[in-house]
């Protein structure tokens, strides 16, 4: 992963875990904030693949979570500091949630990243019992379809448009 995509990585992650919670305890807490990371590192990997492509984010900034605070009803009363969320990349994040909506994609996804920027996917990838029982709701393809939604067909269009190049 690009350093300079870790202030971007870890606000898109922060958003997937305050809109869709973890189970209670500790270590669901982990091993979701495991799977949402994954998932929004192998997502702003492909679309921001070269460091030119994170030094034009930076320069031109990702967005904000407006849209999609609104999809999910989210309420920012309680959320002292929501700086944070200007940080968040829409199409990152709806593309996290298609990732972790069919882990058959994340794979897809994986075959076309460097495995050094995105790293080990395994939580993402094949997701055993223990990550749907952590992160029910950011597992829950009903759950996250509005946010999915969103860019899922740019999403899809750049898998199949990649993958027919590799083939």
């Amino acid at each position: 992963m690009s350093a300079d995509l870790a202030p971007f990585i870890a606000a898109g992650t922060r958003w997937l875990l305050t809109a869709f919670p973890p189970a209670p305890g500790a270590f669901s807490g982990v091993l979701a904030e495991a799977q949402a990371r994954q998932a929004v590192t192998l997502a702003a990997t492909l679309r921001y693949p070269t460091p030119l492509d994170a030094q034009l984010l930076h320069l031109l900034g990702p967005g904000g979570s407006t849209r999609l605070d609104w999809l999910t009803g989210a309420d920012h009363g309680t959320d002292a500091d929501a700086e944070w969320r200007t940080w968040v990349d829409e199409t990152v994040v709806s593309w996290a949630a298609c990732l972790l909506a069919t882990p058959s994609l994340a794979v897809d996804a994986h075959r076309l990243v460097d495995r050094a920027q995105a790293g080990e996917l395994t939580r993402l990838t094949h997701p055993g019992d223990h990550e749907h029982e952590a992160a029910p709701l950011l597992r829950h393809p009903d759950l996250l379809e509005p946010v999915a939604a969103l860019h899922r067909a740019q999403l899809m269009e750049m898998l199949d448009n990649d993958s027919a190049a590799l083939g």
